[in-house]
């Protein structure tokens, strides 16, 4: 875990480090996006999206996802972005495909490979919101969330 929070530094310091082009750190300006379903949504705030200098054709990104009470997110994929998740507030529980649920807690952490299946995402607590500070490397362009078709 030790190796994942040095990436993160360094993807951090990396995408607000000045650029020598004209590429400098902006704010994200995408507005919050729900996600539909039968139990309360989860929104996606963007806070940073930055093109990575020395990588041609990724994206930076980070965002801040807050769970109301209850709330689940849509079985869903993260295209070809490599994705780090950090859990701010509260307990949520994850699953990805072929692998068994886990619940984590406030500032336990994960990874998720490109083309990971994320099976279920849920915040544990049906009276207190969980947050998570979720950092997507991507390939510029690409969306950060894809939903699974439904049924």
């Amino acid at each position: 875990m030790q190796i994942i929070g040095g990436l993160l530094a360094v993807a951090t310091l990396t995408a607000a480090a000045p650029s020598s082009t004209s590429d400098q750190p902006t704010p994200a300006t995408t507005p919050p996006a729900a996600v539909a379903s039968r139990n309360p949504a989860e929104t996606l705030t963007p806070l940073l999206q930055q093109s990575l200098p020395n990588v041609k054709g990724k994206t930076f990104t980070s965002a801040i996802v807050d769970f109301p009470p209850g709330a689940r997110a849509r079985p869903h994929r993260h295209g070809k972005a490599f994705v780090y998740a950090y859990v701010l507030e509260g307990s949520v529980r994850s699953k990805l495909a072929g692998k068994p649920a886990r619940t984590y807690h406030q500032g336990e952490n994960w990874v998720e490979q490109p083309g990971a299946h994320h099976v279920l995402t849920e915040n544990t607590n049906r009276t207190e919101r969980a947050r998570l500070l979720v950092v997507f490397v991507s390939d510029t362009g690409d969306k950060l969330k894809v939903d699974d078709p439904t049924s």
